[in-house]
């Protein structure tokens, strides 16, 4: 395909807002997927810690 202007490259034969809203899509998962790993880690390590502090005050 051959674009004339930038705007034509953006409007992609009618189909941009698919193809531009799929990028963003996959760019904004891609961008939480490691902040709800460290969230969920984070998570797992105090349930861990309370786990061994009840364990031991038994």
């Amino acid at each position: 395909m051959n674009w004339n202007s930038a705007s034509e490259f953006l409007a992609m034969g009618g189909y941009g807002l698919y193809v531009w809203g799929s990028y963003a899509v996959t760019a904004l998962i891609m961008a939480a997927e490691p902040w709800l790993a460290a969230r969920r880690r984070r998570r797992a390590l105090i349930e861990a810690m309370h786990a061994a502090e009840s364990e031991s005050s038994s």
